[in-house]
């Protein structure tokens, strides 16, 4: 976890406001407190006024006197945001804690397993007080419960227990797609497309590229309906038909006949770039490209270029299932189908590579440079897919 710097700042001068003060506190707690996501609430009593707490899922509220002051810390699992070991070192960092006393574990503490108390002393630049401290997560997320008091004793103790004790979370119905299995045959799959998970920055040892994240999960959406016009199963459904049945192999190799019927074939090879530059209307770097691309068409026909369809199906079927267009199995089921296609069309990773190049520089129309030097990057990746055998078993593992 990575609590934000202004956050970290708001919890400081939120304690140090307490620590300074004086009098004494030990209440009912009656007052319903919320964070402002309505996922969690306490009570307090009556008279404690709510303070600005940094996030949406956290509460921040001070006593009537000022003396006393809670806080309450989210941190939400599914954001990819949530560790305990970090949420309790960035409270121990803000806060000074020192004279660390751990205690028996409350009762009263609902739905909250892995629980921690503790008592403990806070310096917040140079102004010291006392603190009981309270962590604990659910499926949901992690939290930490800060209660400061410039003088705790029995009584105030006795409430801060209290309070602690109304906690209630309100976890959203929502929850991520959990993690696939890692298995050989499914890093396998996994690398037929790791080039662009690399690029896109996300995780090739993950099916589907990346742990559950509601905000990925939006933007992985939003990209397949922008790139791709996918929307649900049914437009999926189209555009894997497409790439398995045409993709950009077909026009490739109607464009190939043509520069044959055009009388490439007869060129020498030495020789083709110029003549696509001098009668085929072409710039020079065109020329170029095309020259190598009819090279290559000449020796493997449309699968020049057909690794470029065949990654993109895995692709989607990975990004399809991330989403929730496709359940676990059936994309699992679909993606090996794919592989195992794959694997009998190349002859290596490095020959089905070539192809895939390939096929980037004919649909993007610029070099693949950056693309092949992530490949030759991760082929020294210690848990790289490159490492596995091209010729390996591919069997359902899942």
């Amino acid at each position: 976890m990575r609590i934000k710097r202004k956050w970290l700042a708001v919890v400081l001068a939120f304690f140090m406001a307490v620590l300074t003060g004086c009098g004494e506190t030990a209440e009912k707690p009656e007052k319903e407190f919320w964070s402002e996501d309505g996922t969690v609430s306490i009570r307090l009593a009556e008279g404690w006024r709510e303070k600005d707490a940094a996030a949406e899922g956290w509460i921040g509220a001070v006593s009537r006197n000022g003396q006393d002051a809670v806080m309450v810390m989210q941190s939400v699992k599914e954001d990819s945001f949530a560790d305990m070991e970090d949420m309790k070192a960035a409270v121990k960092t803000v806060c000074q804690i020192s004279q660390l006393e751990k205690l028996d574990v409350a009762e009263g503490l609902p739905g909250l397993k892995e629980t921690e108390a503790y008592n403990c002393k806070m310096n917040m630049e140079g102004v010291s007080g006392d603190g009981y401290l309270v962590y604990g997560e659910t499926d949901y997320a992690c939290y930490a419960f800060i209660y400061a008091s410039k003088n705790m004793n029995d009584k105030t103790m006795e409430y801060a227990q209290a309070v602690c004790g109304s906690f209630q979370e309100t976890a959203p119905e929502w929850a991520g797609r959990p993690e696939v299995e890692m298995t050989d045959t499914i890093l396998w799959m996994n690398g037929t497309h790791a080039v662009l998970t690399v690029l896109n920055g996300c995780d090739y040892t993950i099916f589907g590229d990346a742990y559950a994240d509601k905000e990925l999960i939006k933007a992985s959406q939003d990209m397949l309906s922008r790139q791709w016009g996918i929307t649900d199963r049914e437009s999926a459904d189209e555009s894997l038909d497409w790439l398995l049945s045409k993709g950009h192999r077909t026009p490739f190799a109607e464009e190939m006949e043509e520069l044959k019927t055009e009388g490439l074939d007869a060129v020498p090879e030495d020789g083709r770039e110029d003549f696509l530059y001098e009668n085929c209307g072409m710039t020079q770097d065109e020329a170029e490209r095309y020259a190598q691309f009819y090279k290559a068409y000449r020796e493997k026909g449309e699968d020049a270029i057909s690794a470029w369809d065949y990654s993109r199906v895995v692709m989607l079927l990975s990004g399809c299932y991330y989403v929730g267009y496709y359940e676990e199995e059936e994309a699992l089921d679909r993606s090996l189908e794919a592989a195992r296609m794959i694997q009998m069309k190349y002859d290596s990773w490095d020959d089905f590579t070539d192809s895939y190049m390939m096929g980037y520089e004919y649909w993007a129309e610029e070099s693949s440079e950056m693309r092949r030097l992530v490949y030759e990057i991760l082929l020294e990746e210690p848990d790289s897919p490159y490492r596995l055998d091209w010729n390996m078993k591919l069997e359902k593992s899942w």
